[in-house]
């Protein structure tokens, strides 16, 4: 991915979908934090492109002194100005992916953390997409 080519919205929205399928494939094969850490990847890089817009940025309920750079915020303000619903546990992914930066043998049902998330990149926009649109994968990536 030429990311200076593309630009920074289309680069996130790229990077989203390809370490999506990338972290979906990588939960297939039981590399789950592995999987887990790409599909956070993604779901930051999703988060991004909705930032970058300014036409989706002014549909944005930021408070006073929150900036849109804030990564830790992004889904607080995507739930606040209703982009997102909130179903899904941020924090308690966010936990889990401490975990996994720490363990790679770690264990959980990362199918419900996977519908989670594919939720919410339903509801941003990132989801669906066709494979067939993005590069192929390179079988020599983990």
């Amino acid at each position: 991915m030429n990311a200076e080519a593309l630009g920074p919205e289309a680069a996130a929205l790229q990077r989203a979908r390809l370490h999506l399928r990338g972290g979906k494939r990588r939960l297939r094969q039981g590399k789950v934090a592995a999987g887990l850490v790409t599909l956070y990847d993604a779901l930051f890089s999703a988060m991004d492109w909705y930032f970058e817009s300014s036409e989706r940025r002014a549909k944005l309920l930021l408070e006073a002194g929150e900036s849109p750079k804030d990564d830790s915020r992004k889904y607080a303000v995507l739930v606040r100005s209703g982009i997102i619903d909130g179903s899904f546990d941020f924090d308690a992914f966010d936990e889990l992916i401490e975990k996994a930066l720490e363990r790679d043998d770690l264990e959980c049902d990362w199918g419900e953390i996977l519908r989670g998330i594919e939720a919410v990149m339903t509801r941003m926009g990132v989801m669906p997409f066709d494979d067939a649109d993005l590069p192929p994968e390179d079988p020599r990536t983990f």
